[in-house]
This record gives C-alpha cells, structure tokens and sequence, in this order.
C-alpha cells in the first residue's frame, strides 16, 4: 500500500494555478526557489500554466544554502525562462539577531528565517499584483513540517494534495531535471539538516502510512498493509492530530450562528 502518481496530476495541479490566478484578478505568481524538488515542480508547473514571464522565482540563500542548491535553482529558472533575484538572508537576519541580544535558540532562530523569507515574498508580490505560491506537499502539511506564517504563509499550495512520494513521479512526468528528483530533501535552515532527519522517518515509509490513516484505517490495520511497526504508525498519528493547528485559520470561541473556522463555508 503506496500512493501512486497518476498522470491526470499535472494537468490538475496546472489548471489549479492557471484559474485561481485568473479568478483572483493577479498578474502572475512569486515563490521562493530552493534548489529543491517541491520548488523546482511548483516553477516549472506555474510556467506551464501561466507563461515563465509571468513567474517570479526569489532565491533567499543564507549560511546554511549549499552554493550547489542556488546553482541549480537559476539554471532551471534560466532553462525555462523565468524571471529570478537572489536576496542573501543573511544581513536580514543579523540584524534580526543582534537586536535579540543574548544567546539565540536555534530552532526559534530558524523559524523566523523562514517568517523573514514569506515577508519577501509578499513584498515583492505585492509590488507585481503576484500571487505566492507555496512549495508545501501533502506529506509535510499533513506532519506540520513547516513554519507557521513562515513557508505555511501563502496563498496556494500547488501541490498541498499530493505526497510527497508522488510529487517525485510529477517531476519525471514533467521532465525536471534528475537532480532535483535525486536530491535529499532539506529545508537548509540549520547545516546538514534533512527532512527524513527531522521527520524521523523515510518518506516511502511516511506517506504509506499517512494514506492508511487518509483512508480511515486504525493503527493495527495499517502496521499490517505496511509492514511498518504499529507504534511508528500511532506516533505518525499523534504528530498529525497534534499539528492541526497549523493546518488551521486561529479560532474563535464560538458565539455567532456560524463562525468562520467552525463552519462558516466559503
């Protein structure tokens, strides 16, 4: 039991971007591009669905960026055409960390890198009339394996509905160079870091049970379709009812008839 890619996806996830910037009256799209998969799938679908010279990619490298991942991020913003700019991070956020004073935590600091990245985003996008695109898949929004109001601010996620085991089939359907589809996934916001190192578990691995638990099955059932041992399917469980906040729009306590983040529908 595996998510399985399916070619209908690109034509999907192409319409999806093409119509939510007509129907929101944008002049194109901006994102930030890594170097990484995700990034590099969510570019080079937008530049299908839009035209590349209505797609801004923002590289925003800093201390922990391999200079390998920036290199790959404007070849392929070159290859297809699209407008890009590097902003460096790094004196953003020094001057950030000098105004802290003391000692600084590394996690807090690395979230509020990724807050200062979706500020230049949405800086940018707002001097275009561009929509932001995120570069989220299912898998990481399903583990709340983003910054709140970091790479979770946006106004879209391309590929929010699709593991990220499948986003590695979309990329070959699409034709994306082997390296991005080769690479080890990392959010570079601390050197050396990994994605499966954070996560605490292989993708292949992740997603299978994440789809168990998508198709209502318990925790016995899908330790048994999976082969994977029953306590990692229930801490797996745990790590998504324990992050639906950030899947989430802030509540309210409820007190009108209908209350946007209980059920008000849009």
């Amino acid at each position: 039991m595996s998510p399985k890619y399916r070619s209908e996806f690109a034509t999907v996830i192409e319409t999806f971007i093409r119509d939510k910037v007509r129907d929101s009256g944008a002049k194109g799209v901006v994102l930030g591009l890594s170097g990484g998969l995700d990034s590099a799938v969510v570019a080079a679908m937008s530049a299908r669905a839009i035209g590349p010279e209505r797609v801004l990619c923002i590289m925003m490298p800093e201390a922990a960026t391999p200079p390998q991942e920036m290199d790959d991020a404007r070849m392929l913003a070159e290859d297809l055409g699209m407008e890009h700019m590097t902003i460096a991070l790094d004196p953003v956020m020094e001057a950030f960390r000098q105004q802290l004073g003391g000692d600084v935590e590394d996690k807090a600091f690395a979230n509020a890198k990724a807050r200062a990245r979706m500020t230049l985003l949405y800086y940018h996008g707002q001097l275009r009339g561009y929509l932001v695109m995120g570069t989220g898949n299912k898998s990481e929004v399903l583990m709340g394996y983003f910054t709140k109001h970091g790479d979770g601010g946006v106004d879209y996620q391309p590929l929010g509905d699709i593991y990220k085991t499948q986003v590695r089939g979309l990329a070959a359907d699409i034709e994306l160079p082997q390296v991005f589809i080769d690479k080890a996934p990392s959010a570079n916001l601390l050197p050396g870091q990994t994605d499966e190192d954070d996560l605490g578990i292989r993708y292949e691995d992740l997603d299978r049970i994440l789809l168990g638990i998508e198709i209502g099955m318990d925790d016995d059932e899908i330790a048994e379709r999976t082969d994977l041992p029953v306590d990692e399917v229930a801490r797996v469980r745990g790590v998504v009812i324990a992050t639906k906040h950030k899947r989430r729009i802030p509540l309210a306590p409820k007190l009108g008839i209908r209350t946007v983040g209980w059920d008000w529908r849009e």
